[in-house]
């Protein structure tokens, strides 16, 4: 498994996004290399760890490259801050980072790009497969978890310097792009022809863009997890890659067995992933399978019991434990940013808060 984080870049004085991100790339090259990459707008920074099979050794990983981001966005006077969206708004429009494809879809999508003032950061989870057809066998198999997964990590409240009503206002922002959203349920031979109709007809400039919640890699083995915000505690990150792992580890079989996917009607599914963008961990979401509105930590109960036996396996399940108690008593990221607010009722506090969370490794 690889975990990929995707943060922002905030003015230390302002707390507002700032476009720093090559001198920030530049001052931290030389320790991460390629393990650091630029993103869309020049206010954001991404981070790739390598591929491990130990959940402590990501863990480790994951910290060193925080410790990296933030030691050289400290030399640029500005934050790491692991938010889904911009807290606090823009002083200027942001600016695009220089690179060829960047620039085409800016143009062809302008819609999505919007008023060049919404930057999103997300964590994306790579699981290894055999081949494509085991990565889209194990999409289909996930479809149902994957709004628990997406409430699990909902870190995106505030947007521009007001509260959204939603646990992650990313998930609606990010949804402006084309293909955002549940992957359809697919085998090798139609992901092909719907992946190059795509392509060929306009809607997308390249695979690099089908945006799917859980998507094949094109460059690498992995099965691509799409669905999180990036988050500031390090915790959920980790828990979010052990349980994506765990539940491979029994779905994988499940597949090399014949046994058939759950079906999912398409309108239930999108449901359930509208309702944990609103409620995060806060409140009721909905079981794709069943039908039935029920509270998000019962759906995440479950999902831990499914992937039960995939986590000891892999030697999480205590571990696992832990985090979801730890969760459970102290709420989520979006929880977690509504309380640094209620505090003073400033939203600066918000950005300090996330930004101490963020180094905090």
């Amino acid at each position: 498994m690889g975990v990929e984080e995707e943060f922002l870049l905030v003015d230390r004085r302002s707390r507002a996004p700032v476009g720093r991100a090559a001198r920030v790339i530049e001052a931290a090259s030389g320790r991460l290399g390629p393990l650091v990459q630029p993103e869309f707008f020049t206010a954001q920074v991404e981070s790739c760890t390598n591929p491990t099979s130990s959940t402590a050794v990501l863990r480790a990983e994951l910290a060193w490259l925080r410790a990296e981001l933030v030691r050289a966005a400290d030399a640029q006077d500005c934050l790491l801050v692991g938010t889904g969206t911009a807290v606090i708004p823009p002083e200027h429009p942001l600016t695009i980072t220089p690179d060829e494809r960047y620039g085409r879809m800016a143009v062809r999508f302008a819609s999505a790009v919007g008023g060049y003032d919404q930057p999103v950061c997300g964590c994306h989870v790579h699981v290894g497969v055999s081949s494509r057809a085991q990565a889209l066998d194990l999409a289909n198999r996930l479809r149902p978890w994957l709004p628990t997964l997406q409430a699990l990590c909902a870190n995106s409240p505030f947007d521009r310097g007001r509260d959204t009503g939603h646990a992650s206002w990313r998930a609606v922002e990010h949804a402006r792009w084309p293909t955002v959203g549940p992957a359809p349920f697919l085998d090798e031979a139609s992901y092909e022809r719907i992946a190059h109709d795509l392509v060929q007809c306009g809607a997308l400039l390249d695979r690099r863009m089908i945006y799917w919640y859980a998507r094949p890699s094109e460059h690498v083995p992995t099965l691509e997890i799409r669905v999180a915000d990036v988050n500031a505690r390090l915790d959920t990150v980790v828990l979010l890659a052990a349980l994506v792992r765990g539940l491979a580890g029994v779905l994988l079989p499940e597949g090399d067995e014949g046994r058939p996917p759950p079906f999912l009607e398409c309108g239930r599914l999108r449901e359930a992933h509208r309702l944990a963008a609103v409620h995060g961990l806060c409140g009721e979401g909905l079981d794709p399978v069943g039908g039935a509105r029920v509270p998000v930590w019962d759906m995440l109960d479950r999902l831990r019991e499914r992937a039960a036996p995939g986590l000891a396996a892999a030697g999480d399940l205590l571990l696992v434990d832990t985090m979801l108690d730890r969760l459970r008593a102290e709420g989520g990221g979006a929880a977690r940013q509504r309380a640094a607010l209620v505090r003073r009722g400033r939203l600066s506090d918000v950005v300090d808060s996330l930004a101490r969370t963020t180094a905090a490794v």
